[in-house]
């Protein structure tokens, strides 16, 4: 059922990175994206697909994580993506990139929760420094990165408390939390 496989796609930090992903695998997930909706139908998305434990080193240096969790840097050895999928805009196919990019990593995502693995939509990137990194033609706009593993870590969704704080947290057993507005909320006029 599609509200499963949306429950289950988290964005996940920490990975198993023993588990390796094949690089079958991550094509698979792009052509999800690429079989997914585009506006006006430019599919002006290109990507980068690594699941080579060098390369993701020299990903994961370009990568800043959890914005909210001030002391922690990131994820350790050993809790790294086994794969990651950079989201490119064509700047010769479209000037400005919409919102294709949010439906390709939607879709990337629950393709990969449908296969047991998960991942984290990462938008806060050193972008020249990737883009030197693969030598990447001013042509193309790095837009998102994808990091995918086997999940290490348990994510719990939990109503907005009294205070109203959206932020996302981690207890003293290193399960991440992470409040969702009510349906109630959101909703703010309906016509039946």
């Amino acid at each position: 059922m599609l509200k499963d496989l949306i429950l289950k796609n988290r964005s996940y930090r920490r990975f198993h990175e023993e588990i390796s992903i094949g690089i079958q695998t991550l094509r698979e997930l792009v052509d999800l994206a690429r079989n997914s909706a585009s506006a006006s139908n430019l599919q002006p998305l290109k990507y980068v697909l690594s699941c080579d434990p060098k390369t993701n080193t020299k990903i994961f240096s370009c990568l800043s994580w959890a914005g909210y969790l001030k002391d922690w840097g990131g994820p350790k050895e050993g809790e790294r993506a086994s794969a990651y999928i950079i989201i490119l805009g064509d700047s010769e196919i479209a000037e400005k990139i919409h919102c294709d990019h949010g439906i390709a990593a939607q879709s990337i995502l629950l393709g990969a929760a449908e296969k047991g693995l998960g991942g984290c939509m990462l938008g806060l990137i050193m972008r020249k420094k990737l883009r030197k990194i693969f030598e990447l033609s001013d042509r193309y706009e790095v837009i998102l990165v994808i990091a995918l593993g086997k999940p290490k870590e348990k994510v719990v969704l939990e109503e907005v408390g009294e205070n109203g704080s959206i932020k996302y947290w981690r207890d003293e057993n290193d399960v991440h939390h992470v409040p969702k507005r009510t349906l109630k909320e959101l909703v703010i006029k309906e016509y039946q």
